[in-house]
């Protein structure tokens, strides 16, 4: 069990903290300049909450209205050095890398920061939560999930299988097809309007707004135009032309009509979810997809410079780094048995089995 206290109610704790609320999310962006940073600390700051203070999880929009509001009260009683240490423990029990300990901690210590700076916590209490170490876990990312590729032939299939409407299966070929062949990131395709989509020195090009408030440009495949065209098709014979800054993939209501909103990253996890447990392959997220497309490349040859100019990555040693982490083939049990001529018939041995 972890060592974690439910926290009392702020006001019996905190005199004239009743009612107080800390806009995190307009203050964020001074300290944090992604917009995929914004959304990772948002989404820690809201399990920090749940986890210590008894909050309701949010998602979506009402996380965003959360961060706008967070209640100062609460936040007082929840943010310490104990209480951030036990924190941590307990994701470490549920399984997360040490990655994604390091970004959890971050999001809390600039929350706890930036706090601070407005007057409302001492300066000593980031100070000390500050030198909280992280618990001791695996080095780098989690292996994850490299899907083969029949077995992502499935879940494209499944993707359209899943959907209740056509306008649902156009939308859910293009998110499907983009993930599978250009290596997006789900915040990439959320974030992805009709204008990034442009045709220059003689090919189709996809305009990709990545972490750090990078961009780059990614050709691309004619199965990703065909699905385009045809649900560009659909979208302008609703009353949302597919035009400007417009989201690329938007949200279907219920009926079929497609909705002026595009879909958020949780909304994309969501599809893939489903499209996996349709498939019947396992638990797949949308960055097992982009996994998958690195190590089917590398699988067949793919010089290291062209994956790491898809995955975008910095230069070419984080993509090896990438790659390295990849579940890869290792043959030499197999061998060593062969060698040892195990494998062969034996049926007539009393103790094969």
């Amino acid at each position: 069990m972890s060592n974690l206290q439910r926290q009392p109610l702020p006001q019996d704790i905190v005199p004239g903290a009743e009612g107080m609320t800390f806009n995190f999310a307009m203050v964020l962006p001074g300290q944090a300049g992604s917009r995929h940073t914004h959304r990772a600390y948002f989404r820690w700051v809201d399990q920090f909450l749940v986890d210590v203070a008894g909050m309701k999880p949010t998602h979506g929009a009402l996380r965003i209205t959360r961060m706008c509001a967070l209640p100062i009260g609460t936040l007082r009683a929840s943010l310490s050095a104990t209480q951030l240490r036990a924190w941590l423990g307990l994701l470490l029990s549920r399984g997360q890398g040490k990655q994604a300990l390091m970004q959890a901690r971050a999001a809390i210590l600039t929350l706890a920061g930036l706090l601070a700076e407005a007057g409302w916590l001492d300066d000593y209490v980031p100070a000390t939560m500050s030198r909280v170490k992280l618990p001791r876990a695996e080095e780098g990312q989690r292996p994850g999930t490299w899907l083969s590729t029949d077995q992502i032939r499935l879940l494209m299939a499944s993707g359209r299988r899943i959907a209740t409407s056509d306008n649902q299966l156009l939308r859910n070929n293009v998110l499907m097809t983009m993930l599978c062949t250009m290596a997006l990131r789900r915040e990439e395709l959320a974030l992805a309007r009709w204008d990034d989509v442009s045709f220059q020195n003689n090919r189709v090009v996809l305009r990709v707004h990545g972490k750090g408030r990078k961009v780059a440009y990614i050709d691309v495949p004619k199965a990703v135009m065909v699905a385009l065209q045809r649900w560009s098709n659909a979208v302008s014979a609703s009353d949302h032309q597919p035009v400007g800054s417009s989201p690329l993939v938007r949200r279907i209501w219920k009926g079929g009509r497609i909705s002026r909103f595009g879909l958020t990253p949780g909304g994309i996890w969501t599809i893939i979810d489903a499209a996996s447990a349709d498939a019947q392959i396992g638990h797949i997220t949308p960055h097992d997809l982009r996994r998958s497309v690195a190590g089917t490349l590398q699988h067949a040859g793919v010089p290291i410079e062209k994956i790491s100019r898809l995955l975008r990555h910095t230069n070419v040693s984080v993509t090896e780094r990438y790659l390295s982490k990849l579940p890869q083939a290792n043959e030499g049990a197999l061998l060593m048995s062969d060698a040892l001529g195990l494998d062969a018939d034996d049926s007539d041995d009393p103790l094969a089995f």
